[in-house]
C-alpha cells in the first residue's frame, strides 16, 4: 500500500512543480488565459484537448452507469468520441475558431459572442450560463475521484475533494494555461500509461459473476453479456421511446460527441493553438488519444455485469461500480498508478474549466462592464481570484451531493453539459461559417436553449414510467434524460439560429467584415 501513496505523492509534486516553474512565465493575461500570443504546438494542444474531454467523471460516472445498463453499446459512446468529438470538431472547429477569435481579438467565448454580434447583452447573459453550469460540470468530477479514493484507499470522500480542490487551485492559479497545457502534456501520457495497465489487468481477471475463483476469458465474457441483451448493439426494448436503450445510447453518442463544440473550455484550446501545422498535428493526436481512453473507459465498464450479480454489492450506486472492479483486479502498486490515471483525467478538466468560468467573470464582467479602464495587471489578478472562487463553489456543491446524493455523477454532468452545448452550439459553430446570422438570431437560441431544457426535464420526467411519487420524483426522472435532452436543445438552437436570422435585421457590414475578412492574422 505504500507503494500506492508514493506515486500519488510523486504526481502531486510534479505538478506543484509546474506551478511554480510556469509563474515566472505569466506577464500579462494573454499568458495566463492563451499561454502567449504564440499559442502552444499542436501535440500540446492535442492532449490539452483530450485531457480536458475526458475526466473522473468518463472513467467512474458514465463507464460504471452506462456499462452496467447498456453493456458492450456504452462502447460506441467512445467511438463517437474520437471521431465525431475529436477529427471531426478539429476538422471543423480548429482553424475557424482560431481565425475568427483573432480577427476579433476575442479571449472568451461570451468576448466573441458580443463581437461576433455586437451584443453586449450576450456577452453578459452567456459569460452567466457559462459560470452557472459549469459549476455542477466541475462537482461532478470532484464527486467521481471522492467515490474513487474512498473505496480504493478507504480515504473519506469529503478529504480527498476538498485537497484537490486545493491543489487545482494552486497550480491554475499560479500557472494559468501555461501550467494547464504543460501537465495536460504529462497527464495525458499518464492516462495512456494507466488505461493500458487497467485493461490488461481486466482481460486477465475476468471471472463469473459473484465467483472470483471461476476465470473466463475474454469472449466467453463477452458472449455473457450478449446472451444477457449487453451485447455491443443496444435493443430498441420494451420501455417505450424514453426507456429505449438503443435510443439512449444514440443521445449519449451525439451529446458527448457533438456537445464539446458548444462548450467553452474546449473550444478554448483552438484559441491558442499555433498555427496549420500544429492545427494538422491536434487533429491526428487528439483522435487517437480520445478513441484509446474513450473506447478503453466504456470498454472498462461493460463488463461490470461479469463482475457484480447487482448494484446491492456495490452500495446500490452505479457510481461505486468501477472503484470496486479497480480496487478488485488492479494489484497493490499499480493501485497508485491508476488513481493517478483518474486523477490527470480530472485535475486537467477541473483546471480548464475552472479557467473558462474565471475568464468570463474577470474579462467580460469586470473589465468589460464594471471597469472597462482595468489594467492587464489587475485583470490577471482577478482572473485568479475567480479561479479560487469558483473551485471553492464547484466543492461545496460536490460535497452537498455526497451528503445529499442529489444527483448521479454521471446525469450531473450531462445536464450541465447538454445546457451549455443547447444555448451554444448554434450560435458558435453556425456563427464561424454563415454571415448571414444575426444577433437576434444568437440571442434567441441563447435563451430558448435555457427554456426549452428546463420544460424538457419536467415534460421527459413526466412521460417517464416508474418514476418516483411527486415533483421530486419528476424532475429527478428527467434530469436522468438530460442526454437525450441536450441533443434535442442542440438541433433546436441551430434550427433557431437559421429560422429567425431570416426574419430579422442584418448585421452592420463592419461586424460581419470584422469577423470575416482575411488577414494577417490567419494560419
Amino acid at each position: 500500500m505504500w507503494l500506492n501513496y508514493i506515486v500519488l505523492a510523486l504526481y502531486v509534486a510534479a505538478l506543484i512543480g509546474i506551478a511554480v516553474y510556469t509563474r515566472k512565465k505569466i506577464n500579462s493575461s494573454d499568458d495566463f488565459l492563451l499561454a502567449g500570443k504564440k499559442g502552444i504546438n499542436g501535440w500540446m494542444s492535442a492532449f490539452s484537448y483530450g485531457t480536458t474531454y475526458f475526466s473522473a467523471v468518463i472513467f467512474i460516472g458514465y463507464a460504471g452507469n452506462f456499462g452496467w445498463n447498456f453493456g458492450l453499446s456504452a462502447v460506441w459512446i467512445g467511438v463517437g468520441n474520437a471521431l465525431i468529438g475529436a477529427l471531426l470538431a478539429w476538422l471543423i472547429m480548429a482553424r475557424k475558431t482560431k481565425n475568427m477569435t483573432n480577427r476579433l481579438q476575442a479571449k472568451t467565448m461570451p468576448d466573441f459572442f458580443e463581437k461576433r454580434y455586437g451584443s453586449p447583452f450576450l456577452k453578459k447573459l452567456s459569460a452567466i450560463i457559462i459560470f452557472v453550469l459549469l459549476v455542477p460540470y466541475a462537482a461532478s468530477v470532484y464527486n467521481g475521484l471522492g467515490s474513487l479514493f474512498g473505496i480504493m484507499f478507504g480515504i473519506d470522500g469529503n478529504v480527498v475533494t476538498i485537497g484537490l480542490a486545493a491543489l487545482t487551485a494552486l497550480y491554475l492559479i499560479f500557472g494559468g494555461y501555461f501550467a494547464t497545457s504543460i501537465s495536460d502534456f504529462f497527464q495525458g501520457i499518464i492516462m495512456l500509461a494507466g488505461v493500458a495497465v487497467m485493461m490488461i489487468c481486466l482481460v486477465g481477471n475476468l471471472h463469473e459473476p459473484g465467483a472470483p475463483a471461476v476465470k473466463i476469458d475474454f469472449a466467453t465474457a463477452i458472449n455473457m453479456l450478449s446472451a444477457e441483451g449487453k451485447g455491443f448493439f443496444a435493443p430498441y426494448g420494451d420501455k417505450g421511446f424514453f426507456g429505449s436503450p438503443a435510443v439512449k445510447i444514440i443521445s449519449l453518442v451525439l451529446l458527448t460527441s457533438l456537445g464539446v463544440y458548444g462548450l467553452p473550455q474546449t473550444v478554448h484550446k483552438y484559441y491558442a493553438v499555433r498555427d496549420n501545422k500544429a492545427v494538422k498535428q491536434g487533429m491526428i493526436v487528439s483522435t487517437i488519444f480520445a478513441f484509446i481512453v474513450g473506447v478503453s473507459a466504456y470498454l472498462f465498464g461493460s463488463f461490470a455485469r461479469v463482475f457484480f450479480t447487482d448494484l446491492s454489492v456495490v452500495g446500490g450506486s452505479a457510481d461505486n461500480i468501477v472503484p470496486n472492479m479497480l480496487s478488485e483486479i488492479i494489484p497493490n502498486g499499480l493501485q497508485g498508478l491508476i488513481a493517478v490515471l483518474v486523477l490527470s483525467a480530472s485535475m486537467s478538466t477541473l483546471a480548464s474549466v475552472s479557467l473558462a468560468a474565471s475568464s468570463v467573470l474577470s474579462v467580460d464582467f469586470y473589465k468589460g462592464t464594471l471597469n472597462k479602464g482595468a489594467s492587464d495587471k489587475t485583470v490577471t489578478l482577478i482572473m485568479r481570484l475567480f479561479c479560487g472562487v469558483f473551485v471553492a463553489i464547484s466543492v461545496a456543491i460536490a460535497l452537498l451531493n455526497n451528503y445529499y446524493h442529489i444527483a448521479a455523477i454521471a446525469y450531473l454532468m450531462s445536464l450541465s453539459w447538454g445546457t451549455l452545448s443547447g444555448c451554444f452550439f448554434g450560435p458558435f459553430v453556425l456563427g464561424l461559417y454563415n454571415k448571414k446570422i444575426t444577433k437576434n438570431a444568437a440571442v434567441t437560441s441563447v435563451i430558448a436553449g435555457l427554456a426549452l431544457t428546463l420544460a424538457l426535464i419536467v415534460v421527459f420526467g413526466a412521460l417517464t414510467p416508474n418514476k418516483e411519487d411527486g415533483f421530486g420524483g419528476i424532475l429527478k426522472a428527467g434530469v436522468s434524460q438530460s442526454p437525450l435532452i441536450g441533443v434535442i436543445c442542440m438541433a433546436v438552437s441551430c434550427i433557431i439560429v437559421i429560422v429567425v436570422s431570416l426574419f430579422t435585421k442584418p448585421l452592420d457590414k463592419s461586424i460581419v467584415d470584422a469577423a470575416f475578412e482575411h488577414n494577417k492574422t490567419d494560419i
